[in-house]
């Protein structure tokens, strides 16, 4: 009886009585599990040895890769220079300078009241404390703040040049800009905000945080916090982003999510904190994270966020602006201050209140970084100046291709003139501002577009460069790709071949004061069609001078001349300018009925400060690559015509500003002696102005992409913005002479006849001849 108690008992293991499981199953069981254990420590290795060398392999990469870096040209300081406190700070910010109460090294700057003093970092005066007074004057209602003096030591100079401004830091097929940092250089309240809303105990856990995981369930169902809370730690997030980018792509294609992915990140973390210190996987962190886009760009990194967030050098943000940027980390798209400033202000003050709650603020502090409001710079990716970084992109990819992806270090030195170009944003920003109101009062549909190219005709280089009304809108760079028709801006070349042929035949009938009838015309063209065309708004002078229908753009009078000329003698000077679309030899050449680019016509006008040689344009200076320097390929110029020819055209042009269709330049504050041509094109679809001095020549075209009629003349819409750009950016400097070459004499002639002026005539001109064409008569009506 007791026996069958016992057995039943074995069989009832669960009530208190020991259950003996045969030997084969118990020894089966322990092969499984020793099995499965073996399988998963060799899939577990097996990871192991591929994350890290994947990592080891990535990690040696970034330690050693510097992506390209594209640099404007040294920034320049001059006495005289036009130039307020702000848009200074704004240059030191744009080179990384760090503002400080006081300055003690490199790359620093304080404010003293009329004075910013720095110490270069670079340049003519590496290193010595400068100091730079600005003076601010009233001029008829208007302010104007100048450099008053600058100081190195305790010596007195006329200029300083200061190292070179980075535009940025990568250019590729992605399109990403990031500004490359060491975590030494990030100012503590950025990483702490960072770490306060992203990781706390960053410096503390293994990779992942079991107790921020327990935590975020625990806070995301009992609703604690007003927002969901994340449980991946900043190792997690970079090895998510960084190193698992297919399969975080494969996952974003599926619309789910993965748990195969997650885990493999988890692991890949663990992985990640063993082949790396905690500071490095920061620093990575910190200038990989993606923080939005700015029109094609995508933002990563802290500091090029701080840039085109604020317009500042990541060293100067404020505690409320590096909270800001910490917040946005959480989704780029819903709390970018540009998409929603509202979320984005209340993003900022989570941030803050969990910085204060960590102890790296005080309550304070706190609460006055979160009363300030959100204020970002909604510019500051134009003022990098993205349509002249393309353009340096595909200038790079022309000359040495494949070496934007070549993988070594690449340091870019362009033309630039970072000082100009925002000179020349703004210019285009007010100058299309009034367009808008224009086109508003007379609704025009059509939005405005408008391409500002600045060179220096002498070198050829590219001082600014601005595509369009804003690049974060549309990344067609209309200074290089729009080809338009160029109106009257082609009319200087008209007498130019007029001038040629007077020189190589000798003939004294094609000068600057020949008379021509400027009345209603027909002119036909070789198969016998009429052609009508009609001056702008019906004027007509009669009988005038050359220099006169040029300066007033009188339309019948200079076809009249390319017709004495030869329309194909006009159509192949264009051609040997080697720009633009070809120019046919029909009578509507005159009027520039083919099309060209702002880039194209700039070239086209360096031959007349340049006496006839045409300098091609460049935006190359050097390039660094793994180390060894070269300078970038120049194209020699190329003669066009001859110098004192084409000095009688530009000495012509000086009377378009003085007196013709520029002089409204004069009344805006314009006072340099300069020459250029004005251009508006059939039914005033194109706006145009290109005007220049021998050191600086500017091309502006306003119009409608779509090419509807915008309805303004060229004097109307572009030459504002050209007047608003060429006074500020010669501001300070001395007026210069267009060089006179051998061959020219200046006869005093009556303005109306052209013939020699006698003692009575009322209205004279000291004129420019070729010498040998003079006139001889004296005028006849005064005599």
């Amino acid at each position: 009886m007791a026996r069958a108690t016992r057995r039943t008992s074995r069989r009832q293991g669960f009530r208190g009585v020991i259950v003996r499981i045969p030997r084969r199953l118990w020894l089966g069981g322990l092969v499984v599990a020793f099995a499965s254990a073996v399988l998963l420590t060799g899939v577990l290795g097996y990871y192991w040895i591929q994350f890290s060398r994947e990592i080891d392999a990535r990690l040696d990469g970034e330690r050693v890769r510097t992506v390209p870096r594209i640099y404007a040209r040294p920034l320049e300081l001059y006495t005289g220079q036009a130039i307020s406190n702000r848009q200074l700070v704004d240059r030191l910010n744009d080179l990384g300078y760090a503002h400080r109460a006081q300055v003690s090294r490199p790359g620093e700057f304080t404010i003293e009241r009329d004075t910013i003093v720095l110490v270069p970092r670079d340049g003519t005066h590496k290193g010595q404390v400068v100091r730079v007074r600005l003076q601010t004057s009233a001029r008829g209602g208007d302010t104007a703040s100048r450099i008053a003096a600058l100081h190195a030591g305790n010596t007195r100079v006329p200029r300083v040049t200061l190292d070179p401004p980075l535009l940025t830091a990568l250019i590729s097929s992605g399109r990403e800009k990031r500004r490359r940092v060491p975590l030494s250089a990030i100012p503590p309240h950025m990483v702490q905000a960072v770490l306060a809303i992203e990781d706390r105990r960053f410096y503390d856990h293994p990779g992942i945080d079991p107790i921020r995981i327990v935590g975020a369930i625990v806070n995301n169902i009992s609703r604690r916090k007003p927002y969901l809370e994340g449980a991946s730690t900043i190792t997690q997030q970079l090895a998510r982003n960084f190193f698992l980018t297919e399969e975080l792509a494969a996952e974003q294609a599926a619309g789910r999510r993965s748990p195969k992915r997650k885990l493999l990140e988890q692991f890949m973390a663990i992985v990640l904190e063993r082949r790396a210190t905690k500071d490095e996987i920061l620093e990575l962190y910190l200038n990989d994270v993606y923080l939005g886009q700015r029109g094609s760009f995508a933002i990563h990194g802290v500091a090029e966020a701080a840039r085109l967030f604020f317009g500042k050098d990541i060293a100067n943000l404020t505690v409320a602006e590096a909270a800001t940027i910490a917040g946005v980390i959480q989704s780029p798209q819903l709390l970018s201050p540009f998409n929603n400033n509202d979320r984005c202000r209340e993003r900022r003050n989570v941030v803050l209140r969990a910085m204060a709650e960590e102890g790296f603020l005080t309550p304070e502090v706190m609460a006055k970084a979160t009363a300030e409001p959100v204020s970002v710079v909604a510019r500051a990716l134009d003022a990098q100046a993205p349509y002249f970084v393309d353009l340096v992109a595909q200038s790079l990819e022309q000359n040495a291709p494949g070496v934007l992806a070549s993988g070594t270090s690449l340091d870019v030195y362009t033309t630039l003139d970072v000082h100009l170009q925002r000179i020349a944003q703004d210019a285009v920003r007010e100058g299309l501002a009034e367009v808008d109101r224009l086109l508003e009062r007379r609704r025009r549909a059509g939005k405005a577009q408008a391409a500002l190219i600045a060179v220096d005709p002498r070198t050829g280089e590219v001082l600014a460069l601005v595509g369009g009304r804003s690049y974060n809108q549309s990344q067609y760079n209309r200074a290089v790709m729009a080809r338009r028709q160029p109106g009257s801006v082609f009319k200087p070349f008209v007498y130019l071949a007029a001038f040629e042929l007077a020189a190589e035949e000798g003939r004294a009938d094609l000068t600057p004061a020949t008379l021509v009838a400027d009345e209603p015309t027909s002119f036909y063209t070789d198969t016998d069609e009429e052609w009508t065309p009609g001056n702008y708004e019906g004027e007509y002078d009669g009988t005038i001078t050359l220099r006169r229908a040029l300066a007033f753009s009188r339309n019948v009078g200079t076809i009249k001349v390319a017709e004495r000329v030869g329309f194909g003698r006009v159509a192949a000077l264009w051609d040997r300018l080697g720009v633009g679309t070809d120019a046919r030899a029909y009578p509507s050449i005159t009027l520039g009925v083919f099309e060209a680019s702002p880039f194209e016509i700039a070239t086209a006008y360096t031959i007349f400060p340049n006496g006839g040689l045409l300098r091609p344009l460049r935006v190359l200076s050097r390039v660094v690559a793994g180390g060894e320097s070269r300078v970038a390929p120049d194209q020699p110029p190329r003669r066009v015509a001859r110098p004192d020819t084409t000095y009688l055209v530009t000495n012509m042009m000086r009377s378009v500003l003085s007196e013709g269709t520029g002089a409204s330049a004069r009344a805006r504050g314009f006072t340099l002696d300069a020459a250029g041509k004005s251009g508006t094109t059939n039914d005033l679809r194109d706006a145009w102005f290109v005007g220049f001095t021998p050191e600086l020549l500017a091309v502006v075209w306003v119009g409608i992409d779509s090419n509807e009629p915008l309805g303004l003349s060229g004097s109307r819409a572009a030459l504002p913005i050209w007047t608003a750009f060429m006074t500020r950016a010669l501001a300070g400097h001395q007026d210069q002479r267009f060089a006179e070459p051998e061959g020219i004499v200046h006869i005093v002639i009556d303005r109306d006849t052209g013939q020699l002026a006698t003692p009575i005539c009322p209205r004279v001109f000291n004129e420019a001849f070729l010498s040998g064409t003079e006139p001889s008569q004296v005028c006849e009506i005064h005599r």
